[in-house]
């Protein structure tokens, strides 16, 4: 039997689910942000251990939803504001192998002093074993065209970065942000130092290996972009909300929407995912 029971973390309220076979999901109403997703006991995604628990401010680590701007492009917070605003939890659902939560978010007087725009939005978090998948759908309230980027900023946990690969992106093009260079992607990433990359979206998954642990990650096609960034000892020493170790322990992948953005129409809805798998390797 699932177990769908709502807790709090560090003060946020959230929603735990847990499968039979251990699995579970931690998700805060703050931001619906994916705070913690647990395979076989081992945690998936790295969380900051000096990430802003306020309820106000951004939280950095998980899976943080960046909407309706991605990063400073544009006149918005950076990343948007639907990050720091609470969500209402709507359906749950527990099967035999599965369990799954949406919640909601609408324009209000809070979101058109910063973006005049009618929308819903909700976010889906989908768990089975050893698999998470976390879907977004964007519906135009309005009259007019909405037109939005952003990402689904997920921060998957390694142990270490030295030692961690990402293969699937081999032959995209490539925006390097640090150098401000456009070239093809190499079929094997490696990290050393800050690396900060706009990719455009492969057809099939990515693989991301480090030690034993390997995670596939998918995104769909709506998604025109896959953004790989760790901050490196230098940027993360500038972080205040990370440990100066911390980005030894993580790196970004993300499913993105970054140079054009995506138009929906009025009346319309609009629905992109991204689907993480970890499995562990024989020795």
């Amino acid at each position: 039997m699932h177990l769908d029971t709502a807790e709090t973390f560090a003060g946020l309220r959230c929603l735990r689910l847990t499968l039979p076979c251990g699995d579970t999901v931690l998700v805060a109403l703050h931001g619906a942000h994916v705070l913690s997703w647990k395979v076989a006991g081992v945690e998936q995604l790295y969380l900051s251990p000096r990430a802003v628990l306020d309820g106000r401010a951004a939280i950095r680590g998980g899976v943080p939803l960046c909407f309706p701007q991605f990063n400073q492009r544009g006149t918005l917070p950076k990343h948007g504001f639907v990050r720091n605003m609470s969500w209402k939890v709507g359906a749950t659902h527990c099967g035999p192998d599965s369990a799954s939560v949406v919640l909601h978010l609408s324009a209000s007087e809070a979101t058109r002093r910063v973006w005049p725009q009618e929308f819903e939005a909700s976010l889906k978090v989908d768990l089975t074993p050893g698999a998470l998948q976390i879907t977004l759908d964007v519906t135009n309230a309005d009259a007019i065209d909405l037109l939005f980027s952003g990402a689904l900023h997920t921060y998957l946990a390694v142990d270490d970065i030295a030692h961690t690969r990402l293969q699937g992106l081999g032959g995209q093009g490539q925006w390097d942000a640090l150098t401000d260079t456009h070239t093809l992607a190499e079929q094997t990433l490696e990290f050393d130092g800050e690396f900060d990359r706009v990719f455009g979206a492969a057809d099939a998954s990515l693989v991301m290996r480090c030690g034993q642990r390997v995670t596939t990650i998918a995104q769909s096609r709506s998604w025109a972009n896959t953004v790989v960034w760790n901050p490196g000892a230098l940027r993360c020493a500038e972080l205040a909300d990370m440990p100066a170790d911390g980005y030894s322990h993580m790196l970004c992948v993300e499913a993105a929407q970054v140079f054009e953005p995506i138009t929906v129409g009025p009346g319309q809805t609009w629905q992109g995912w991204q689907r993480l798998v970890s499995t562990i390797e024989p020795c």
